[in-house]
């Protein structure tokens, strides 16, 4: 005889608490601690079986992850120009949330042959010149070793 399941039991207006959680950018984990709040325990298998099993909670969840993300798109979207917003805090956040990743493209047609510089296209001014800075120092190691 295997353990008892766990009835699908939260408080009133669970679903409203929740979705509310999410519009302020909040996560699937601070969404468990406040179920682990009202229940005085909760697990991650728990919260397997509920997203197959409990329609609704599957549901609110997965609507909530949307207004989460939604909620950082916005963010970057608004503050994009400001100039006190941390625009590395927020891009890390869309990387650990949302597997956003830097485009790091091969070429595997070349055969080792020398190509075309690539264009690196930056957001920041400081990067730009930094970036332009590395390419007249390797310039002229380069036309120092004719």
């Amino acid at each position: 005889m295997g353990r008892h399941k766990a009835e699908f039991k939260l408080w009133d207006n669970w679903q409203q608490d929740i979705i509310e959680l999410y519009k302020e950018g909040g996560s699937d984990v601070e969404v468990k601690a406040l179920i682990h709040e009202f229940r005085g325990s909760f697990s991650n298998d728990l919260w397997d079986r509920w997203m197959i099993e409990e329609p609704n909670f599957s549901e609110t969840i997965k609507t909530g992850k949307v207004l989460s993300e939604a909620y950082f798109h916005r963010l970057g979207r608004k503050n994009l120009y400001e100039k006190d917003f941390s625009y590395t805090g927020w891009y890390m956040q869309m990387k650990n949330r949302y597997g956003w990743k830097d485009n790091n493209a091969v070429d595997l047609t070349t055969k080792g042959d020398k190509i075309e510089q690539p264009t690196i296209i930056v957001n920041s001014p400081e990067i730009a010149k930094a970036f332009e800075d590395l390419k007249q120092m390797f310039e002229n190691e380069d036309n120092n070793d004719i």
